[in-house]
């Protein structure tokens, strides 16, 4: 039978320390949250497993080979969203942080008893969610002066305000975090309603105007269909079924339609300017748009989205930990690039 449990303390105290405090080259007693675990087969057919643990500061990948003491219980009982106390040896190389598990159980109610909390390994967004919530009602309120365009974003806001307070943005890449969806999307209209009244009032002579509304509704609803293409779990999204065939910009296409039929005097022409937001507001095909934009607000709604998105993945490389002298961080993020810190200290 696999060793996929150890006899707590073993005669002798455990010292427990944070799963990120590990130096490379040392090993640990921590707290962890098993986040991924995919199957794969080596070239001569012999499966494995690559499993990512992390707490709230450090993802690490543990290969977990066929013949190693761990496949059995990898194979049979962890499942992505337990909680394991280990013993690891951790390690960076060419592919990234790597642990090589020494020791490993589930935690158990004695953990809890002793102050183990899952919520110190969830990572949620670091604004009040409340707070969030509410700035983007009164957004709404302000600047959509088109009534039934504004009674419509509403609706859909009061009637999903749950998913949207708690769903992460993504799976992975960009806000993939409790509550993300919201910061994201708040972040994505505050931006937009600058470049909306920035560009309103440089082209005044463009017909049709700019519509201000339009924008705002496009940036609040952009990513809707994630509230039907994502599913929330404790270890972070995983795609539905809907989700994986079908994709969050026609699914959020679709649910705005729908609610679009049960708001009165919604005129036509604006509810197919909103669509257009929505399944245009990824730009390339390759990035999963069927269409570019071919409208300002959709433009507009588009690069708001987009620098967001990247920022935020910028700024989270810049956040991870690297050596004191490290001039550029690793590549292992979802740009693909290392990102110049500079030569040394940087002070503001």
């Amino acid at each position: 039978m696999a060793r996929n449990l150890f006899a707590q303390n073993e005669g002798s105290e455990e010292t427990l320390v944070k799963f990120c405090e590990i130096p490379a080259g040392k090993s640990g007693d921590c707290f962890v949250l098993l986040s991924d675990k995919q199957r794969a087969e080596t070239r001569d057919g012999k499966p494995y497993y690559r499993c990512q643990f992390r707490d709230l500061k450090r993802t690490a990948t543990s290969m977990i080979w066929n013949d190693s003491s761990w496949f059995e219980a990898c194979d049979e009982t962890w499942e992505p969203g337990q909680f394991f106390q280990l013993r690891c040896r951790y390690s960076e190389n060419q592919y990234g942080p790597q642990i090589d598990i020494e020791r490993i159980r589930e935690v158990n109610d004695a953990d809890r008893a002793a102050g183990f909390n899952p919520a110190d390994y969830l990572p949620a967004s670091r604004f009040d969610t409340a707070a969030m919530y509410g700035e983007l009602c009164e957004i709404v309120t302000k600047e959509i002066t088109e009534e039934p365009l504004q009674e419509l974003v509403l609706k859909i806001l009061q009637d999903h305000e749950e998913a949207i307070c708690e769903y992460p943005a993504a799976s992975r890449n960009h806000h993939a975090y409790r509550s993300g969806f919201l910061e994201h999307v708040l972040s994505v209209t505050k931006t937009a309603v600058y470049l909306a009244h920035k560009y309103r009032e440089y082209y005044q002579e463009m017909s049709p105007p700019l519509s201000i509304s339009l924008v705002v509704a496009g940036a609040i609803l952009h990513d809707i269909g994630k509230l039907e293409e994502l599913s929330a779990q404790p270890h972070g999204a995983d795609y539905t079924a809907a989700g994986r065939l079908i994709g969050h910009i026609l699914l959020g296409r679709d649910l705005v339609r729908d609610y679009g039929k049960q708001i009165d005097n919604l005129n036509p022409e604006t509810l197919l300017r909103l669509e257009h937001i929505i399944v245009a507001h990824q730009n390339l095909p390759e990035w999963g748009s069927p269409i570019a934009p071919h409208t300002p607000e959709a433009l507009l709604v588009h690069y708001a989205d987009d620098i967001d998105a990247k920022f935020q993945m910028i700024a989270f490389a810049l956040g991870e930990k690297t050596a004191d002298d490290a001039e550029f961080t690793s590549r292992q993020n979802p740009l693909r690039r290392s990102i110049f810190r500079g030569f040394g200290e940087v002070k503001d």
